[in-house]
C-alpha cells in the first residue's frame, strides 16, 4: 500500500535547524549535532524542573510542557525520572529555548543590565540613607513615590545604624526602591 506523505511529514524538524555556523549553514547536521541540540534541549528542561512552581507559571510557557515540568515533582522512582527527561526533551523542542534562557539568566544573577539595575537601588538606598538631600532628588526622579513612606523607613534605618541594630528598615527601603523603580 502506498502512503502519500505530505509536505509538513517529509520536511525537515524545526528542532534540527540549530544553531550551526554560517559557513555550514547549508550543510545537513550530523548525528553528532542532532544528539547535542537534543541533550542540551532536555538539560534545559530539567533545569526548569528545580525551578518554584510560581516561577515556572512567570515563565508563560506551553500548556504541555508547563504540566510537565509541574508534574516532575511527583515523580520519585529512577526509571519514571529518567522517562520524564527524555519525554521534557521531546516537548523542548517544539519551543524557542532563547526566551526561557534568557530569563533563567536575570533570576541567576547573570544579566548586566538587571545587575545594573541593582546596583543603583542599592545606591539610591545608601544615597538616601546617608545624603539628606537624596530624598529631594529621589522624588524628582520619582513622583509617584510615597515620600512619608521613604521618610520613615530612612529615618528607621538611621536609628539603626547608630544603635547597632540589624538593618531591617534598611531592607524595607531597599524593597521600596525596587517596588517604586520597577513599577514607574
Amino acid at each position: 500500500m502506498k502512503q502519500n506523505k505530505t509536505q509538513e511529514e517529509t520536511s525537515t524538524p524545526h528542532y534540527w535547524t540549530a544553531k550551526v555556523p554560517e559557513a555550514d549553514a547549508n550543510a545537513p547536521l550530523s548525528k553528532t549535532q542532532l544528539k547535542a541540540i537534543a541533550d542540551a534541549q532536555q538539560a534545559l528542561g530539567v533545569k526548569l524542573c528545580t525551578l518554584p512552581k510560581d516561577k515556572v507559571l512567570l515563565l508563560k510557557l506551553p500548556e504541555a510542557l508547563e504540566e510537565a515540568v509541574l508534574e516532575s515533582h511527583r515523580i520519585t522512582a529512577n526509571g519514571a525520572i529518567r522517562r520524564h527527561r527524555q519525554y521534557l526533551g521531546k516537548l523542548m523542542r517544539e519551543v524557542d529555548p532563547t526566551p526561557i534562557e534568557e530569563q533563567l539568566a536575570k533570576w541567576e544573577g547573570k544579566n548586566e543590565a538587571e545587575n545594573a539595575r541593582f546596583h543603583l537601588m542599592e545606591r539610591w538606598r545608601d544615597r538616601l540613607i546617608t545624603d539628606d538631600e537624596a530624598l529631594t532628588e529621589f522624588l524628582e526622579n520619582h513622583p509617584q513615590a510615597d515620600r512619608q513612606q521613604l521618610r520613615t523607613l530612612i529615618r528607621n534605618a538611621k536609628k539603626e545604624i547608630t544603635a547597632n541594630k540589624t538593618p531591617k528598615s534598611s531592607r524595607e527601603l531597599f524593597k521600596l526602591i525596587r517596588f517604586i523603580i520597577e513599577n514607574q
